[in-house]
């Protein structure tokens, strides 16, 4: 497992405090910066497959400074020249954040859940914005209340944290059944795993141990099956160990919410091999990313990814070694 840096932590103030033995109120002190990027002037984005209604939510954004440790087998400046070829700053890592509303078969689902303003950088030159999600929620015209289904990919931060209140750890979805790769829930559930963890995710993993298995509501699900009609998991193991993705069919067309399995396209289609430190397992990580975007290709499927440029839309070819991403435009 890689070891994450202290400089890039992403978890709650508080929680990042506590996993380095400081004073809250000095992770706290510093004046929030403000994001670069223009956040879209729509924070939502809809569009059809088949008879299924789907809206992109925007969530927020994740301003990530450079790092050498960011691929353990690819240089900064390769990350600014991969960034450069996509058209993207190279002054950072431009990472958005995005979770899908899927209106299908008379089921309102939610797939992921944010960060609910709950998630900051540690590194005090990165900004993180997160939890712009029900807000923009309601401009689509879709009350949070009506969501049925909830389906998580794994249980990041930025993935998660949407789902439990700021400060009370109270359900933000009460009435909703939340499905969880069985694999994700034993792992992060597991008792030993707190001892075995990084300082860095400990607080991560207690959280979710102290909150999540006490929820009645949540179903851990075990396999490729289809969790909601028309919409299946998709394992995608090696960025956590029970990463899934979500696939939709209607009619004759179909979507792949790839969740993180390429979260940052520029960097992680383009360069499939490279190894990044947020993947637990990266070997494994490239096996499911390459296995994934072949089949979206073979299957001529549209694709969209929690952290695509916005609105996470698009189609995936072959590009030399690697893949290229056509985004929609917004």
């Amino acid at each position: 497992m890689p070891t994450i840096s202290r400089r890039d932590v992403i978890l709650s103030a508080p929680v990042a405090a506590a996993a380095f033995g400081l004073d809250r109120s000095l992770a706290i002190a510093a004046p929030p910066r403000s994001q670069k990027t223009p956040a879209p002037a729509k924070g939502f984005f809809r569009y059809k497959v088949g008879d299924a209604k789907c809206t992109a939510v925007y969530d927020g954004i994740w301003e990530k400074p450079h790092d050498p440790a960011y691929f353990s087998n690819a240089t900064v400046a390769e990350t600014k020249r991969a960034l450069a070829r996509a058209g993207l700053t190279t002054a950072f890592v431009t990472i958005p954040i995005s979770v899908f509303v899927i209106e299908l078969n008379g089921k309102l689902v939610l797939c992921d859940a944010g960060g609910g303003n709950q998630v900051q950088a540690f590194n005090p030159a990165a900004v993180f914005v997160s939890g712009k999600m029900m807000t923009n929620m309601r401009a689509a015209g879709i009350d949070p209340e009506k969501i049925e289904t909830i389906l998580i990919s794994h249980f990041h931060p930025d993935h998660i944290f949407g789902l439990l209140e700021k400060n009370t750890n109270r359900p933000a979805f009460p009435n909703a059944e939340i499905i969880v790769p069985a694999a994700e829930y034993k792992w992060w559930t597991d008792p030993s795993l707190i001892t075995r963890l990084p300082q860095g995710r400990r607080p991560l993993a207690r959280r979710i141990q102290a909150v999540i298995p006490n929820w009645k509501n949540v179903l851990p699900v075990q396999g490729e099956d289809e969790v909601v009609p028309g919409i299946r998991f998709v394992s995608a193991p090696g960025h956590t160990p029970g990463h899934t993705a979500f696939h939709i069919s209607s009619g004759n067309q179909q979507l792949m919410i790839s969740s993180d399995a390429a979260y940052v396209p520029a960097l992680c289609a383009a360069h499939p091999g490279w190894h990044g430190v947020f993947d637990q397992d990266a070997k494994v990580a490239e096996v499911s990313r390459r296995k994934l975007l072949d089949r979206v290709i073979a299957d001529k499927m549209m694709i969209c990814g929690s952290h695509f440029p916005w609105p996470g839309l698009g189609k995936v070819g072959r590009d030399g070694a690697g893949y290229a991403l056509t985004v929609h435009t917004a």
